[in-house]
């Protein structure tokens, strides 16, 4: 019996003591888990700084991509009302012109035709006229009938009536009534560039019969172009009208173009996504609609606590910073950044009168990790 006794005492001890040492094992652990110590030496050869977090103000930035755009009055589409074959053009894609200048000669048998008839029309008006004047007379003395003096009329109002429509096709095809006599018509007519720009397209080549409806020219007036940017649903409150947005192209991004947003669209695509567009301060030649281009929009000062980029360490996709729990002894603690600017990094946690290491984080964290390793 006391054989018995002894065995299970001996056992219960061996298991207490057994729990005993994994229980300070597990402590010790826990304990240095996250802790790291240097001696004097160590902290010299690091160069180990410790200091206080920053405080301060930044403007939050939103970051943007979009990409240059045209107004519709700024863009326009050359077409032939009447339709013809393409005589001479020496307009390629990015060519300058001038409002009036002529960008291509067209002809067409339909042109002469017009000419034509216009002029036989002015002709018949004209005596028609003189006629309506005569019968007139004629009627006040009683010397015709009143049904005479209204066929007058009727002649004379009627090709009146044509004298007009053929002015204003003759304005389609940039001829000038007033102009236009026996010996001035022309199977050929100008066309003429309707604003000041560039040519942006050009869809037709010499002898080439266009229609009505083709566009043979597309022309673009660069003065007042605009940066169309995409911002998500989440952002939308965040931008007004008359905001300041700094523009550069992925070439050179050094090169700012400052721009302020003129319109806001509240209308939200499948994607979640809306439009913001945005006039340039200065117009430069090199900003041609359609190229992309990257933006940042400061939309309001924000406090925040902040520290040097080389404070913060990242370990296992975390971010942690170092703080001073007894001289040169120091904890690691996770922490939430934020915005970085100029070397700086928000941090969002509250470190207020901490005493953080500001310089050497890495070197604690590679002892810190090369001491857990080796226990």
């Amino acid at each position: 019996m006391k054989y018995y006794l002894y065995i299970g005492f001996l056992t219960i001890s061996m298991a207490l003591a057994c729990n005993s040492d994994k229980t300070k094992k597990e402590t010790k652990a826990s304990i240095n888990e996250n802790e790291v110590s240097l001696t004097v030496e160590q902290a010299k050869n690091i160069d180990l700084q410790v200091g206080e977090i920053g405080f301060g103000e930044i403007n939050e930035t939103l970051k943007l991509q979009g990409k240059i755009d045209v107004p519709p009055q700024n863009l326009v589409s050359v077409s032939i009302p009447l339709g013809g074959y393409l005589k001479s053009t020496k307009m390629l894609p990015g060519t300058q012109v001038s409002k009036g200048q002529i960008i291509a000669v067209i002809e067409d048998p339909q042109y002469i035709q017009l000419q034509q008839d216009y002029l036989s029309v002015h002709h018949r008006l004209n005596y028609a006229s003189k006629e309506l004047a005569r019968q007139k007379e004629l009627n006040l003395s009683k010397a015709n009938s009143d049904k005479t003096l209204q066929q007058a009329e009727t002649e004379h109002q009627t090709l009146k009536i044509e004298h007009a429509a053929l002015i204003e096709k003759l304005k389609l095809i940039n001829i000038s009534a007033t102009q236009l006599n026996e010996g001035k018509i022309s199977k050929a007519v100008n066309v003429y560039s309707p604003i000041n720009g560039y040519v942006s397209k050009v869809n037709v080549n010499i002898g080439k019969y266009v229609t009505p409806s083709d566009v043979i020219f597309e022309l673009i007036n660069p003065s007042d172009i605009h940066l169309n940017l995409t911002v998500f649903e989440k952002d939308l409150n965040k931008i007004n009208i008359g905001q300041r947005v700094l523009a550069y192209t992925n070439v050179k991004p050094d090169k700012k173009y400052e721009t302020e947003v003129i319109l806001v669209s509240h209308n939200i695509d499948e994607g979640g996504s809306s439009e913001v567009h945005c006039h340039f301060e200065k117009y430069d030649k090199s900003l041609v609609p359609g190229m992309y281009m990257n933006a940042e929009l400061q939309f309001k000062n924000q406090k925040v606590q902040f520290v040097a980029e080389e404070t913060v360490v990242s370990f296992e996709n975390k971010d942690y910073v170092f703080i001073e729990i007894a001289p040169r002894r120091f904890m690691m603690q996770e922490v939430q950044t934020g915005d970085i600017w100029d070397g700086k990094i928000a941090i969002n946690n509250d470190l207020k009168n901490k005493k953080i290491v500001l310089k050497g984080a890495y070197s604690l964290l590679m002892k810190l990790k090369n001491t857990s390793e080796e226990e």
